[in-house]
């Protein structure tokens, strides 16, 4: 396996097989990245998510299809909410965790990640990346059909602290 990190659009990585939406409670557009991907994906993504809503809870995760995006899975998971939510920490390790279970059991070879909970949630950029680095570093022995793991980073700012904390682990 291997990790990627580009600058874009999480609703635009056409060559991935799944997407991660850093969801809200509801499952439902918004601002960032759920906005994104509903805004593209079409009605068809909220309406699946209606059965996993309000039920998700923080570090928890679960898969729709893609709709309307080029994508044939999103894998929705609902991050911590800084300073609400704790352990912080823990919940969003969870996240990334859950999230490449869920790919791993529906055989996803290549999945996309936003930084989850670093926007509207709050959370540190500088340790929300080490917490992804770290629980996607870990799970690469594991068997399994996945093959790519890609961090889709909106912002300047996110892109090129995400590149030096992880050329500084190389």
């Amino acid at each position: 396996m291997k990790i990627e990190v580009v600058k874009g659009d999480i609703a635009d990585q056409s060559d991935m097989e799944a997407v991660v939406n850093a969801a809200n409670k509801e499952l439902r557009s918004g601002g960032g990245v759920a906005g994104a991907l509903h805004k593209k994906a079409g009605p068809g993504l909220q309406k699946a998510g209606e059965r996993y809503a309000p039920l998700l809870q923080p570090g928890e995760a679960v898969v729709t299809e893609g709709f309307g995006l080029p994508n044939d899975f999103v894998i929705h998971t609902l991050g911590p909410v800084y300073g609400t939510d704790e352990p912080a920490e823990e919940l969003l390790g969870s996240c990334y965790g859950e999230s490449l279970e869920r790919a791993r059991e529906h055989n996803i070879t290549s999945v996309a990640f936003p930084l989850i909970s670093t926007g509207a949630f709050g959370y540190p950029l500088e340790a929300g990346i080490d917490t992804a680095l770290e629980v996607v570093e870990s799970y690469f022995p594991r068997p399994g059909s996945l093959q790519i793991v890609r961090f889709v980073l909106f912002s300047d700012e996110q892109y090129e602290t995400f590149k030096r904390k992880y050329e500084s682990r190389s």
